[in-house]
């Protein structure tokens, strides 16, 4: 089921709503939390019943793994639970990609399977990962089966993250009948479900459109074309997952449930360090804690710290997707982390000059030095962003290569009449502006704007939700991007990282 959608706003959530704070009022502990597995059943089957059935046998089985873990903490346990998740991630999400690449090499002939993947494996499944290591250590003594179930199959996080840590989320469902309605919670909630709704609806699947056609004709691209179909890339992705996780989070704090930050303005980053503090946040602290730490982190000398950080983004290459081209996406990210990092630990003065600065107020020389970095660094991820959009390397190259070698000037009228939205195109239309030669260009740059603005320059959708009064004129407003999302739905589509 998806956020953006008839059935999840008018009839899902008003019956979720209703049921939940109706067990909450009448302190029904187990009944609370069962209806809400229930409900996460139905959101995630809604799909198709067969990933159902993937996802309640992976939760039977790691919490048997859980149970033999919590009374003894073999670490042989631990490394079959480990390999076991693992195992069903590669079967499901790898499968074929190892294959290809073995007939590839040894010139042989397996069949590939053409496996469907169930959606949002990755993320529960790194989830559980998560909670079974956390049983290990001994940071969880019992967890009952139906804490577990609603840890792992909580509808807001559960298709695309975040990925919650267990020390964040069973304390609140276990704490479940002590919330009561919460007003002021349930409305900052909604304000960041509109916003992301807006993010998804009316940003995303604008630039979106432009995007698919640019990659699926680029021997029909010139240089602006290419630069522009890669731009909206970056925007598009930006806008598509942290929408979802504006609306999970909004949905969450309707139900007066606190999800985790995983979004926070990461293009507006001086450096791919800070970057990777503000994007995906949730997926960086699971590799940070399970991965990066046990490796040795920074304790054992630099060089093992820069090959500990290129196996963190090699990891997080795979885990996006199987192919090499996601494989590059993460290359070219660690390396770029690892230089940045080797650049501030010779120079650490620079930290503490900014912090001064930034202190001390805005200076002419700071502001150019943030700009300049914010839009190097975006330069940066959005040519790495191609990679991650390509279906493979091949397509990757060609798209920078177009970009490179250019091509027939102008703008393509073809990509322009796909980034368009009809009631713009109607506004136009009113003001006589439709006849002008630049007309059909219009709509496109002022989504190109907006763009830019909302995601480098302008407060993010959780600094407009905690800071919003209710006033009229907000609620007003608020109305109406929530009627003009709602109108938008017959170009419903999923979300980016559903394929992940």
């Amino acid at each position: 089921m998806l956020f953006n959608s008839y059935i999840f706003i008018f009839l899902f959530f008003p019956i979720c709503l209703i049921g939940y704070y109706g067990f909450i009022h009448f302190k029904k502990k187990e009944l609370a939390q069962l209806f809400l597995v229930l409900m996460s059943f139905w959101f995630y089957g809604y799909f198709q019943i067969n990933y159902l059935l993937i996802m309640i046998l992976s939760i039977a089985g790691n919490y048997v793994f859980h149970k033999l873990l919590s009374r003894k903490a073999l670490k042989g346990t631990l490394i079959i639970a480990i390999a076991a998740n693992l195992g069903v991630l590669f079967y499901f999400k790898y499968f074929d990609f190892f294959i290809t690449n073995i007939n590839a090499v040894f010139g042989a002939s397996f069949l590939l399977r053409h496996i469907l993947l169930p959606l949002g494996i990755s993320f529960f499944t790194f989830q559980q990962i998560g909670f079974i290591v956390d049983t290990y250590r001994g940071e969880i003594k019992d967890c009952k089966l139906l804490s577990y179930t609603l840890f792992v199959a909580f509808f807001p996080q559960l298709i695309a993250g975040p990925i919650v840590n267990q020390s964040e989320m069973i304390p609140q469902f276990d704490d479940i009948t002590e919330k009561k309605f919460d007003c002021e919670s349930f409305y900052r909630g909604l304000v960041l479900f509109i916003l992301g709704l807006f993010k998804k609806v009316i940003l995303a699947d604008t630039l979106g459109a432009g995007v698919d056609y640019g990659y699926s004709h680029i021997e029909l691209l010139g240089r602006m074309d290419a630069v522009l179909v890669i731009v909206f890339y970056s925007l598009q992705l930006y806008f598509d997952f942290s929408g979802y996780c504006d609306m999970a989070k909004g949905i969450g704090a309707m139900l007066g449930i606190e999800l985790p930050i995983n979004f926070n303005s990461p293009y507006k980053a001086a450096n791919i360090v800070d970057f990777w503090k503000r994007w995906h946040i949730t997926l960086n602290r699971f590799f940070t804690k399970y991965v990066y730490i046990p490796l040795g982190g920074n304790r054992k000398g630099s060089v093992r710290m820069y090959t500990n950080l290129l196996i963190v983004f090699l990891l997080s290459g795979i885990w996006h997707g199987a192919g090499w081209n996601f494989i590059v996406w993460g290359m070219m990210h660690g390396v770029l982390y690892v230089i940045t990092r080797l650049w501030q630990r010779r120079n650490p003065s620079s930290d503490r000059i900014k912090s001064q600065s930034s202190q001390a107020g805005y200076t002419v020389a700071g502001v150019i030095t943030t700009v300049a970095s914010r839009i190097g660094l975006f330069i940066y991820v959005s040519v790495a962003w191609v990679y991650f959009r390509a279906t493979d390397l091949a397509q990757g190259n060609e798209m920078l290569g177009t970009v490179l070698r250019g091509g027939r000037g102008g703008l393509s009228r073809d990509l322009a009449a796909e980034v368009q939205l009809d009631e713009f195109w109607y506004v136009l239309k009113v003001l006589h502006l439709d006849g002008m030669a630049f007309s059909q260009y219009i709509i496109m740059i002022i989504m190109l704007v907006l763009g830019l603005m909302f995601a480098m320059i302008m407060p993010n959708a959780l600094e407009v939700a905690q800071k919003s009064k209710g006033k009229v004129l907000s609620c007003v407003l608020l109305g109406g991007i929530f009627v003009w999302c709602v109108l938008s739905f017959s170009q419903v589509s999923t979300f980016l990282y559903f394929n992940f």
